[in-house]
């Protein structure tokens, strides 16, 4: 799993492709900095979520028209609030309440949905009152007037707040940056800078200037090639959106955590996830080209079910390992003496530093050694214990507790060193957007054996395809291997 600590392990891709731009130095130490540490760019506050009290309100207005048509005995509050919560949670759950890329279709493509999910919501009600109190059932026409009323009322009103947001957009655009070729972004920005009423201003590309594009070559157009530039252009522009033609995951990470939307314009790559409220056939769409947006991983459905199922089951196997959590600190103080427990500093989500835990099995001669050896797997000053804990993984056992801390999941990409992720992150372009989700005990990389001195690349390429398509029982699925790989065990 882990390591305790220089040389740089042999991997594929050890320089930058070239012209490509480093996007995971954004997560490493400026040049000639005292301290290695790899650190994000200050984090601009979320903005207000109020974006969906309008569309809120227009489903609620809905609902109270339309108990207006039912008869008194049913006009008690009890209805109209168990309607209206039904309603806003089906709509919500469907993604009706998300920002939208530009112009969409409007109301008439949102209605089979809003329809769908208001009948749903007044048929259940009719179920739970007639359940409740069956001498109070709805009668069938009443419902139904009542549900034709509510989709009737929501229509029009949800049809004025996308009116007015529309015109709101061409009087007042949102500065967004475009990422992609210089060639194809400048003609994506083109088409937008011709088209205002989608509401989007195109301030500069992000890209490479292989092709002689740039300020420097023509009029138009920024491109930016660096972090720092990026950043500025965030800040001085107030860019709210950034506008993606191509994937790049290390990019996704570093315009989200600016506080920027993200979108994906052009057609769907095969394999990827996109957004169910936006990945209808005429939904979400810039001038033609598709559009969706692209969710930071804290907004994602389930990641408080993936912190529930990590205290669930890291609580319950502190305390059954407790036994032999014992064993092995006394085989560690008899073997090696005092200090049984090796404190590291580890990166977590979003570049947080935080003090991992695990048995010593080694003593290394100086900090510099822990905090830059890369492997000691092989080292002869490692005692009979040591080697028996890292072959068994029982080493790594402690850190069950920074599970409950919060300070990793159970299962996560594995988090390393601040001297190796600076490093990394120059060499390899997605190694720095690992960050974007908790750090773990286990991963989808160590389950296909990608541990100790293997390829960094492999491991990127799997912890970015495990962040991309996660799923809780894709975390079931890897703990319930890794539980297999104990039982035949191979070392770190």
């Amino acid at each position: 799993m882990t390591t305790e600590s220089t040389s740089i392990p042999s991997s594929p891709g050890s320089r930058p492709a070239a012209g490509r731009f480093p996007y995971g130095s954004a997560l490493a130490a400026p040049r000639g900095s005292a301290d290695r540490r790899p650190v994000l760019p200050p984090r601009r506050p979320a903005r207000p979520r109020h974006a969906a009290a309008p569309l809120v309100a227009a489903d609620a207005a809905a609902v109270l028209l339309a108990v207006a048509v039912l008869s008194a005995a049913h006009r008690r509050w009890e209805v109209p609030l168990f309607v209206a919560a039904f309603v806003v949670l089906l709509d919500g759950r469907a993604g009706l309440y998300r920002p939208s890329a530009g112009a969409r279709g409007g109301v008439l493509d949102e209605l089979p949905a809003l329809a769908a999910r208001a009948g749903v919501a007044w048929c259940g009600t009719a179920a739970a009152v007639a359940a409740y109190a069956p001498g109070m059932a709805i009668a069938p026409l009443r419902l139904g007037a009542a549900y034709g009323t509510h989709v009737l009322v929501v229509t029009v009103a949800r049809g004025l707040v996308h009116a007015r947001r529309r015109r709101m957009a061409r009087e007042r655009p949102r500065s967004a940056l475009v990422v992609g070729a210089p060639g194809a972004a400048r003609r994506f920005a083109a088409a937008l800078a011709q088209h205002p009423e989608y509401g989007i201003r195109p301030v500069g590309i992000v890209g490479t200037r292989h092709d002689g594009a740039g300020p420097d070559g023509e009029r138009g157009l920024p491109v930016l090639t660096s972090a720092e530039e990026i950043h500025r252009a965030v800040i001085q522009n107030t860019v709210r959106d950034a506008v993606f033609l191509s994937d790049d995951a290390g990019l996704l990470t570093l315009f989200q955590h600016f506080g920027c939307v993200t979108w994906r314009v052009g057609r769907t790559p095969s394999g990827a996830v996109a957004n169910k409220a936006t990945a209808g056939a005429m939904n979400g769409h810039l001038w033609g080209y598709g559009c969706r947006r692209l969710l930071p991983a804290a907004e994602r459905r389930g990641l408080t079910a993936k912190r529930a199922l990590d205290v669930a089951l890291a609580g319950p196997a502190l305390a059954f390992a407790l036994p032999v959590l014992l064993l092995c600190a006394l085989a560690v103080r008899l073997s090696d003496g005092p200090g049984v427990l090796f404190r590291q500093e580890r990166v977590g989500q979003h570049g947080r530093l935080f003090t991992l835990l695990k048995f010593r099995t080694l003593r290394p001669s100086d900090e510099t050694e822990a905090a830059t050896r890369w492997s000691v797997a092989h080292d002869r000053r490692m005692s009979a214990a040591g080697q028996f804990l890292r072959k068994t993984s029982l080493d790594e056992l402690p850190q069950l507790w920074n599970v409950l801390r919060g300070d990793m999941s159970l299962v996560g990409p594995r988090p390393e060193r601040p001297h190796f992720v600076a490093q990394f992150s120059r060499v390899h372009a997605g190694y720095a957007a690992r960050h974007r989700m908790p750090v773990g005990l286990t991963g989808l990389a160590q389950v296909h054996g990608l541990r100790g001195d293997t390829s960094i690349e492999d491991r990127c390429r799997f912890d970015n395809h495990y962040i991309d398509h996660w799923s809780l029982w894709q975390d079931v699925c890897i703990l319930l291997r890794t539980a297999a790989e104990l039982v035949r065990p191979t070392g770190s």
